[in-house]
């Protein structure tokens, strides 16, 4: 029998928060969920946790929540997960190379746009207001930079009026 692979994820909004719950229905271990600090929101701007903090908790997955990723403690908390891959939904953060090479089978990144188009945040939004007339998912090796690994897979979808 073979080991289960030990998934690390990090997202923060809903769209990573959709595919957190798809893991989790798989095979692999998900085996902590980095995602952004609480932030204030709404009218009496309460901190309020991310969707990806709230799936992670409602599942038992220990979660990390560091201002940054640029620190040597958040390589030593990724580092004390021993992940055999590193799973990127819109994050927030650009991530170090000492963090994308220490899972032992790399890093990828999902990406709302069909890459290389509309690299960054809000990549849905943008596509829309360019007036695209297709869009998709990426799913891409990650490298340090901003959305710019060699693209694994991808699937198209039309952009209806």
């Amino acid at each position: 029998m073979t080991e289960k692979q030990r998934i690390v994820f990090a997202g923060t909004p809903e769209f990573a928060r959709i595919i957190l719950a798809e893991l989790r229905q798989g095979p692999e271990a998900v085996v902590g969920v980095f995602t952004q600090p609480d932030r204030p929101a709404g009218r009496g701007r309460a901190l309020q946790a991310s969707p990806v903090k709230l799936e992670a908790l409602a599942a038992g997955i220990p979660v990390f929540q560091p201002e940054s990723c640029k620190t040597g403690e958040a390589l030593e908390l990724l580092r004390s997960l021993a992940p055999d891959l590193l799973i990127v939904v819109a994050y927030g953060q650009i991530l170090p190379q000492a963090i994308l090479a220490l899972p032992t089978r790399g890093a990828i990144n999902v990406h709302a746009s069909l890459l290389p188009a509309w690299r960054g945040a809000a990549p849905i939004a943008r596509a829309i207001a360019a007036g695209d007339k297709e869009s998709g998912v990426a799913i891409m090796q990650m490298e340090a930079g901003l959305d710019s690994g060699p693209v694994l897979w991808e699937e198209r979808v039309p952009i209806a009026p």
